[in-house]
């Protein structure tokens, strides 16, 4: 239970990982949390416990993924990850990077004919926009995500997301992408294109005459030239990405969803998870849980840091007994820190007294490898 006088309900997380009709957990919150080694520990623990075909995807660009599962490197296509004890289970783990230029060109690919696809490709503002384009990034997510979901192929996709107002980014992505195709720039720039292939300068409209002046006076003629090509280009295509994408937002909603917020018990982390957890609740999508990450505890829960303090002054007023004194010391501070990471996480849970709560034990060094997911693993779905 979290370390708290707060009667909060104790998130169940091997429950969740069994139930074979959770077929997508999103692990999100804010950056330096531990929130891709959850997603990786409850991954191993879905398909070494639990049977589960599962894969894990991050669209964080961080590598330490990869690093915690043995691999040299992840890309945009599943790895089966080895080493893994499945044998008595008859699970599978694979893994996997989001690659948001690749996955871009794949849907081009996917949706339009091989000249119109080179064509495509060639464009720069294509290039720009695949590589580097803000929300981007988000977009892709969606739609490996969806592209994930509807092979059919695991029981289980967990989702690592980057620091958590990136990940309502990924949220809002179908929303933002309807904003953008529905846009009064964007009809404009479609407008030759539609108009039968002629060139957006040979207009003679006067409003599209004088837009077409304007934006050509701030961002070139070539430029703008790139610009209508790429969109023209791309209008069959954006229409079916952006009903793919308000589909994988409607099963984010759905009960085959499990979205788990990770925190540690600092201010700055557990109003990140506040913030998400009231996003979810508006946008009506199911929050499983809260797991608490580098919670500190006491061997003696009983002694506390007052009196600790002063049993130490007094044993080094007598003297003779310096290593005791400084082992209380010690303790003091421990005791402190754990009362003070009570008070942060009850800040959460009394906010959001419903979510059920995991605490995870701080652990003595970073996790590096498969036996160290395990581990991480079993401490968030201990009893």
């Amino acid at each position: 239970m979290v370390p708290s006088d707060h009667a909060a309900q104790r998130l169940d997380v091997d429950r969740i990982l069994a139930d074979p009709g959770v077929r997508i957990m999103v692990c999100c919150g804010a950056g330096g949390v531990g929130k891709t080694t959850t997603a990786a520990a409850l991954a191993l623990r879905a398909a070494e416990r639990h049977g589960r075909r599962t894969v894990v995807l991050t669209i964080d660009p961080a590598r330490r993924l990869a690093q915690s599962l043995g691999l040299t490197e992840l890309d945009n296509t599943p790895r089966p990850v080895k080493g893994i004890d499945v044998e008595s289970s008859g699970g599978e783990l694979h893994a996997m990077m989001l690659d948001m230029k690749r996955t871009f060109d794949e849907v081009v690919l996917a949706h339009t004919d091989p000249v119109k696809a080179a064509e495509i490709f060639a464009n720069p503002f294509y290039q720009a926009v695949s590589s580097t384009f803000a929300g981007t990034q988000e977009y892709m997510a969606m739609e490996k995500l969806g592209q994930l979901h509807a092979r059919g192929e695991w029981d289980l996709i967990v989702l690592d997301t980057p620091p958590s107002r990136s990940a309502l980014d990924f949220l809002d992505a179908p929303a933002r992408l309807s904003r953008f195709l529905d846009g009064r720039m964007l009809r404009m720039l479609l407008a030759p294109a539609r108009a039968g292939g002629k060139s957006m300068f040979s207009l003679v409209t006067a409003s599209f005459g004088l837009f077409s002046r304007a934006v050509q006076k701030i961002l070139g003629a070539q430029l703008l030239t790139d610009l209508s090509g790429f969109v023209a280009a791309l209008d069959s295509m954006f229409g079916g990405f952006r009903q793919r994408a308000d589909k994988t937002y409607q099963i984010l909603q759905a009960r085959e969803t499990a979205f788990l917020l990770v925190a540690t018990p600092e201010p700055d982390a557990i109003r990140e998870a506040a913030y998400f957890a009231r996003r979810l609740r508006e946008e009506s999508m199911p929050l499983s849980g809260l797991v608490l990450n580098r919670v500190h505890r006491t061997a003696v829960g009983d002694l506390s840091a007052e009196r600790s303090l002063a049993a130490a002054a007094e044993l080094t007023e007598a003297g003779g007994h310096e290593g005791t004194a400084d082992a209380l010391r010690v303790h003091a501070a421990l005791a402190e820190q754990t009362v003070r990471e009570r008070r942060v996480a009850k800040i959460f849970t009394d906010d959001f007294p419903t979510v059920p709560t995991v605490a995870v034990t701080a652990q003595p060094a970073d996790v590096h490898d498969v036996d160290g997911l395990r581990t991480i693993g079993a401490a968030i779905s201990l009893p």
